[in-house]
């Protein structure tokens, strides 16, 4: 079975259940992130943005009650992941449209959008690179990427803490709370394997980026990555 339809099985399996198990897991600690995000995105001043591998819609409903003025459009693999995203976003009574998408094949014309975000969903790409280069396409000249995205902290006391915490708690109460041990024996197996960093700064710029940066958050277990086309 392909990585992507792999993907879309898990987040579908454990989609009532995802948003309990990320509070749960990151301590909350993700709202701050995603908070850093939208002050990026928000300071562009951006008419359309594109939340890309949204999941659930935490990130698409911040970016639309910061800025009300802009088009915020969903887009995921998952349409379980959906599903309850457009509950949840029915119930605040935003208007963000959510979109069933694979990032490595965007249904979006060229150059629609301002601005495309993906928090904690690179790293489910099946094909970075060609992922990377969909989300270039669908970018206007000048737009900006931003991503957000867990990765592996620096040789320190934290870093020998964290790897603890990815190989023997969080798999444990995933597995506990969401009933699906595959799920959360995959997330700190993609965070290890992903190529975080100066790496992925490396395929942005394979992906026709420019101005790639990187801004390491919590010590190092989180990291915003910007760029522009």
């Amino acid at each position: 079975m392909a990585k992507k339809e792999q993907v879309r099985e898990m987040f579908d399996s454990i989609a009532p259940r995802y948003d309990l198990l990320n509070h749960i897991l990151s301590m909350n600690v993700d709202k701050g992130w995603r908070r850093q995000v939208v002050a990026i995105v928000a300071g562009l001043k951006p008419e359309r943005v594109l939340d890309l591998a949204t999941g659930t819609g935490d990130l698409a409903i911040a970016l639309a009650k910061a800025m009300p003025n802009a088009q915020i459009i969903g887009g995921d693999l998952s349409p379980e992941m959906l599903a309850v995203g457009r509950d949840k976003i029915a119930r605040t009574g935003l208007s963000i449209e959510m979109v069933e998408a694979d990032a490595e094949n965007l249904p979006f014309a060229d150059e629609k959008f301002d601005v495309v975000t993906v928090a904690f969903g690179v790293r489910n790409f099946e094909n970075t690179v060609r992922g990377l280069s969909e989300i270039n396409r669908v970018l206007r000249r000048g737009g900006t990427i931003v991503v957000l995205e867990f990765s592996v902290p620096p040789k320190s006391p934290f870093a020998t803490l964290y790897k603890f915490y990815s190989k023997h708690i969080l798999p444990r109460v995933g597995r506990m709370v969401s009933r699906d041990a595959a799920a959360y024996t995959y997330l700190p197996e993609s965070i290890k394997n992903f190529a975080c960093g100066k790496e992925f700064l490396a395929l942005l710029d394979k992906a026709s980026f420019t101005d790639c940066r990187h801004k390491l958050l919590t010590g190092g277990i989180a990291t915003i990555y910007t760029a522009q086309k």
